[in-house]
């Protein structure tokens, strides 16, 4: 990582790329100015940033993009307020402030040797797709990859070109799906919720790591599926990034019980949430 002595000084980043996932969704692919810092960054899959859109605030998200990819790092957000908005009006060339990278990440080291199973909705898969491409860039070292993705319809499905790639693999089992009304006439996934598609799709459990993101809904109808299904608390994992505001716990809004998400987080197992009484 490279990261400056004044905690709330952010990196000048310029805007390499742009791509609208959605109608409302958007993906940024920044490249630090500063050539130290671009050459020296580095984060884990499952850390977030905080984004700057000058004179008007800064958001946090994921950094999107994986580890194993260098050189710039991408943030994906739909626009519902005053900042993500000016985030959207900003064009390829224009600068944008990044701080961090903070919090913890995902054990990848743990899983090797496992299966994985990733479970999103929505705009819940960035978060995932950090994950997913680390462990892709080294394939070798997982046994089966099963990725469940859905959203309401085929338009709020993100990285859709990505989906593409991911089923086209021999080495991906990719199961997509979309609300019951949400499918068009060329839609080749399966219409149904995700909890539902997951438990017809019925990935095995043994030796195999579950990582679930997605609106609250779904992960409370995911995790008794996955109970069902054999997975144990301690091999279901989740990110709480959403909670956070300021990202280095002066802000006090993601406290939970003695856990500051943004300092312990926001990457979790389901047995750790369930202790802090918080549902996902």
């Amino acid at each position: 990582m490279c990261k400056s002595d004044n905690i709330y000084l952010p990196n000048l980043a310029t805007i390499e790329a742009i791509v609208d996932e959605t109608p409302d969704v958007r993906t940024l692919r920044l490249v630090f100015q500063d050539e130290k810092v671009r050459e020296n960054f580095s984060f884990r899959a499952g850390q977030f940033a905080e984004y700057s859109s000058f004179g008007f605030g800064e958001s946090t998200f994921c950094i999107a993009s994986a580890p194993t990819r260098k050189g710039y790092i991408e943030c994906c957000f739909r626009s519902v307020g005053r900042v993500t908005e000016s985030l959207r009006r900003l064009e390829v060339g224009d600068t944008v402030g990044v701080r961090g990278p903070y919090g913890n990440s995902f054990p990848i080291e743990e899983f090797y040797g496992k299966s994985l199973v990733f479970i999103a909705g929505g705009i819940a898969l960035p978060p995932l797709r950090t994950v997913i491409w680390n462990c892709l860039d080294l394939r070798d070292q997982f046994k089966d990859i099963t990725i469940v993705y859905g959203a309401r319809s085929e338009a709020d499905l993100v990285y859709k070109h990505e989906l593409k790639e991911w089923q086209e693999r021999g080495d991906v089992r990719l199961v997509k799906c979309v609300d019951p009304g949400g499918a068009g006439p060329d839609f080749d996934g399966k219409v149904g919720f995700v909890p539902t598609v997951l438990e017809e799709a019925a990935p095995s459990s043994e030796n195999t790591i579950a990582l679930v993101c997605g609106p609250p809904i779904m992960i409370k109808f995911t995790l008794p599926v996955l109970e069902r299904l054999g997975f144990s608390d301690d091999n279901i994992y989740t990110t709480l990034e959403n909670r956070m505001k300021c990202g280095v716990g002066k802000c006090g809004r993601c406290n939970v019980g003695n856990v500051y998400v943004c300092k312990d987080g926001p990457v979790f197992t389901a047995r750790q949430v369930k202790a802090m009484s918080q549902e996902f």
